[in-house]
């Protein structure tokens, strides 16, 4: 990847969905040139998909939290993630390192949500042996964007 990838993507993160002239003219090229970069950065898996942003409490998600899940034995564990791919309410999930498993961010339209989330969905998977729960009260920052190298202070 070269500058003109990394400024094609800082531009892309930016302005989703800007055009092929305006981001031809951001990186110098012509708009197929600008195009083709694009879509190299998407067959090599850099770029994974494109979406929107919604605001969950718009959509009446007003309650997010975060869920540790402790299994029993390790052959539950294909079945626990299968289980989870079907649950919307779930955003995100981790495999972690220390006490628990897995570590599950959701998004819930109210308490009661959340109780039928966790005893009628996650508890009830085969395997899941305890989950601690820490609803979220405040949020300060969320972002879907990544660092890119040139905007990272660190040197390794």
């Amino acid at each position: 990847m070269d500058r003109l990838d990394l400024k094609a993507l800082e531009t892309l993160v930016e302005q989703g969905r800007i055009t092929w002239a305006e981001l031809a003219s951001v990186l110098g090229l012509s708009a197929p040139a600008a195009a083709d970069r694009v879509r190299q950065l998407e067959n090599t898996g850099v770029i994974l998909h494109y979406a929107a942003i919604l605001d969950p409490t718009s959509l009446g998600f007003n309650l997010t939290a975060f869920i540790a899940v402790s299994m029993d034995r390790p052959r539950n564990r294909e079945a626990f993630l299968e289980a989870i791919q079907n649950m919307p309410e779930i955003q995100e999930c981790h495999h972690v390192a220390g006490d628990d498993d897995y570590l599950l961010k959701v998004r819930c339209i109210n308490t009661r949500h959340l109780d039928w989330l966790l005893t009628e969905q996650i508890k009830s998977i085969e395997g899941v042996t305890r989950t601690r729960t820490t609803i979220v009260l405040n949020t300060y920052k969320e972002t879907a964007s990544l660092p890119l190298p040139q905007q990272l202070s660190y040197q390794d």
